[in-house]
């Protein structure tokens, strides 16, 4: 008698698993059908405008840390499936108020709205399909797709200014601590014998925005208690500041001691990727240092 009830509840199961996934498909290719407009001109965003081109990374790491945690979610009936049906129409009806226009934002604010509308709709079906068990699980990659959304233009240009005078006075500072003669007015560092603009360009946002990314990552995979994620995460944009002023500092120092040339080499305006790299090292050794504290928390713990 147990051999066939045993049987069916395997089934049982299977049957469950292959409508929660019939389901899920469903829901997510609706998705893309209905939101196609709006992710192709996300995609053309991300490759055209340094602000975005992060973006173009957010899916794939979304889904390489869902794989990583799948055996962590639970096996269970859905639950809360009524909070994804609600998340399911708001997002419904935020695409279609921005589908019909009568809106007076602008295309951009009304391509950001429409994005967040996709990722709610992401979320709830994820709640309606295999319920709140596996989206606590799986919080941080779901979460991690709002980052899919486009900032509007005045929201990059307020970002950009900030980081243009933060990056300007982190210069200023770096040339003082080298005993360089230096004043600035604004966006301006005059030095002997060059002045030197912090444009738009020298703001670095894109790695800036790349460094922030990474440290969310190496966050949640490296440390488990919110108070030190926190810090880390916040650490992320003084660091962001940091390494564009070194950017600065270094190819003015090179250009002014050395050759010319380096004021607009390579070094200028492909060094991107170098100093993003040595924001990378600093927020790692913050990790290795607030990770010790895990450890000893947890081992404490333990006992």
């Amino acid at each position: 008698m147990t051999r066939p009830v045993v049987a069916e509840s395997a089934n049982t199961l299977a049957t469950h698993a292959l409508a929660k996934y019939f389901k899920l498909s469903i829901l997510i290719a609706g998705s893309i059908a209905l939101w196609w407009q709006q992710l192709s001109t996300t995609l053309r965003l991300a490759f055209s405008s340094d602000a975005h081109t992060h973006i173009l990374l957010v899916v794939p790491l979304s889904v390489a840390l869902i794989y990583l945690e799948r055996k962590r979610i639970p096996f269970m009936a859905p639950q809360m499936g009524w909070l994804g049906w609600i998340l399911l129409s708001a997002a419904f009806l935020l695409r279609a108020f921005t589908a019909l226009g009568t809106s007076s934002a602008s295309p951009d604010a009304a391509l950001s709205l429409s994005m967040f509308a996709l990722v709610l709709w992401w979320i709830g079906t994820v709640l309606v399909c295999c319920g709140l068990g596996t989206f606590r699980t799986l919080v941080f990659p779901m979460c991690f797709l709002f980052l899919m959304v486009p900032a509007p233009r005045g929201v990059v240009n307020w970002i950009t200014q900030t980081l243009q005078y933060q990056s300007a006075f982190a210069t200023e500072l770096l040339f003082r601590i080298a005993r360089v003669p230096v004043t600035r007015d604004g966006l301006i560092l005059s030095i002997p014998g060059l002045d030197i603009e912090v444009a738009s360009q020298c703001s670095s946002i894109r790695s800036s925005t790349m460094l922030i990314v990474i440290t969310l990552l190496l966050a949640h995979l490296f440390l488990h208690s919110k108070w030190r994620k926190v810090p880390l995460v916040a650490a992320s944009i003084p660091f962001a500041v940091a390494k564009n002023a070194m950017r600065i500092f270094t190819i003015v120092e090179l250009g002014t001691r050395v050759d010319p040339a380096y004021l607009d080499g390579k070094l200028h305006h492909s060094g991107g990727i170098l100093f993003l790299a040595i924001g990378v090292i600093m927020v790692v050794i913050l990790v290795w240092i607030l990770r010790r504290g895990d450890v000893r928390e947890s081992e404490s713990q333990a006992q």
